[in-house]
């Protein structure tokens, strides 16, 4: 490994923390969906840091080349980024659609109102 590849994925890993946690600050992403990215960033900063760690657990679990770990880990946590957003989704969807019935049910009952407001008024001769 060379010094400036050694350098470029320690500048790199704490460029994707940084951003995270400046998204944070702003609250352009809420904690439970950063927690996925802090984690996978700390461990990018880590294996940046000591690279000898990724290839000491390849060759522990039996992987030949060190980077398919890291490629491998890597699609296992946007794996489960992706189904924690399909969840939240469901979620969604599911408060989405009784909001929009509940609305519906809502002005009906307002125009059943206003209908009643109006037969009234015309029967009082207002």
């Amino acid at each position: 490994m060379t010094v400036t590849t050694y350098v470029f994925g320690i500048v790199s890993a704490a460029l994707v923390l940084f951003v995270v946690f400046e998204m944070l600050r702003r609250r352009r992403v809420r904690e439970r969906h950063a927690l996925a990215w802090i984690v996978a960033g700390a461990f990018a900063l880590l294996v940046a840091v000591f690279p000898q760690l990724l290839t000491s657990t390849a060759a522990f679990l039996g992987i030949s080349v060190p980077t398919n770990l890291g490629f491998f880990i890597s699609v296992v946590v946007l794996f489960l980024v992706s189904v924690q957003h399909s969840a939240e989704l469901t979620v969604l969807e599911e408060k989405s659609r009784t909001l929009a019935e509940n609305v519906a049910l809502q002005d009906e009952r307002i125009a059943r109102l206003e209908a009643a407001v109006r037969t009234s008024g015309r029967d009082t001769g207002a």
